[in-house]
């Protein structure tokens, strides 16, 4: 059967892509080459970090409130538990990215916060030790969005909105034609009016005729075995915390019960890589590096690490995204790099994607993703 919209791979993008095309009515085929809801890309590792003061640039707000609507939907209409909202601390010198960006964007944007200084983080967050001059946006409405329930809901809810979705089933290459694109797979060739490519970290395999500058990092998460127990931080902020030398963590509440451990992970402390090439092994040296900065900031995370994971990062030269119609193929969407701090924006993504591939344009503001930006196409 022909198709309105193939999209290629169902991870977190993907997926949301795939549910708002199919409750909007076109029929559409996913395709994806591992299992559903997998851990060999960027959409696992059980928590990510959402937030609104978004210290990177105040111009993803508007995006990232109507995520949340989003989220919020998604969690009403799955029944699931997608996402909670824990209130996040921002930490670190005033005058640092982490800390006075996120105060820009929340007085831009009228967001609720508060500013802390040392004493009061302290005080109200007895589990931190910041430095004396450290200080802390804290946010209201940060939390944490869980990956693989919320790619496994939106694959659900595509499912029963009619969508069609094929897994183990790796796409080989694909072309423009007359009436819109083929796609071929290792099993058959599909036709489809419209394409739309969310190819996580295999971009610049499936993308090297857009000539978009892309590089994969290898990241590692950590998760602590607290000293003393981890029920003082099962009612805990997220948290992001930016350094002296500019190196940023961030950590979550203890959110997989007394046995889980706490997660932290650096933030953008990756080697080159690719999906082939990735070292999934977790040296003790990573190990002890990650446990001797996280102490420094929250001292019972000096425990033992329960285990670890690897994922991987698709950056653009300037981390903004990769989100347009491509110009001079009107049958082609291409969502990517999404530079580690992508998945806050899962549900929105969805949204824009298939208002692209429907009408060629979406009324949300994307101009800071036009991979013109990048290189000429």
């Amino acid at each position: 059967m022909g198709y309105d919209v193939i999209v290629i791979g169902l991870g977190g993008m993907g997926s949301a892509a795939a549910y708002h095309l199919a409750a909007r009515g076109q029929r559409v085929l996913g395709l994806e080459k591992f299992t559903p809801a997998h851990d060999k890309g960027s959409s696992h590792g059980g928590s990510r970090i959402i937030r609104q003061s978004y210290f990177e640039d105040p111009a993803y707000v508007p995006l990232l409130l109507r995520s949340y609507e989003l989220w919020n939907k998604l969690a009403t209409d799955s029944q699931r538990d997608v996402y909670r909202i824990t209130g996040g601390l921002f930490i670190g010198p005033p005058d640092c990215q982490t800390v006075a960006g996120s105060l820009t964007a929340s007085l831009r944007w009228r967001l609720p916060h508060e500013v802390l200084d040392a004493g009061e983080i302290r005080s109200r967050y007895p589990n931190f030790t910041p430095g004396a001059d450290d200080i802390a946006l804290y946010e209201q409405m940060a939390g944490f969005a869980r990956p693989e329930l919320t790619v496994a809901s939106h694959l659900g809810l595509a499912e029963q909105a009619g969508a069609t979705l094929q897994f183990g089933e790796e796409v080989l290459e694909w072309a423009e034609t007359a009436s819109g694109v083929t796609v071929r797979t290792g099993r058959g060739t599909y036709a489809a009016g419209q394409l739309v490519i969310c190819p996580g970290a295999w971009a610049p395999q499936l993308l090297t005729e857009f000539g978009i500058p892309i590089t994969i990092e290898r990241q590692v998460l950590y998760w602590l075995d607290p000293i003393g127990g981890a029920a003082p931080f099962a009612e805990h902020p997220i948290f992001i915390q930016e350094g002296a030398d500019g190196m940023q963590i961030y950590g979550f509440p203890a959110i997989d019960g007394a046995r889980g451990g706490v997660k932290v992970a650096f933030f953008r402390k990756g080697v080159v890589c690719t999906p082939d090439t990735i070292d999934r092994t977790v040296y003790d040296h990573e190990v002890r590096e990650m446990r001797t900065r996280a102490a420094e900031l929250l001292p019972a995370l000096d425990g033992r690490c329960l285990q670890s994971a690897t994922c991987m990062y698709s950056n653009t030269p300037d981390q903004n995204f990769v989100i347009a119609r491509h110009p001079e193929c009107a049958s082609v969407t291409v969502a990517c790099g999404f530079s580690g701090h992508g998945f806050k924006f899962v549900p929105v993504v969805g949204e824009i994607l298939a208002d692209l591939a429907i009408d060629g344009s979406t009324g949300h503001p994307i101009s800071l993703f036009d991979p013109k930006r990048l290189v000429s196409i």
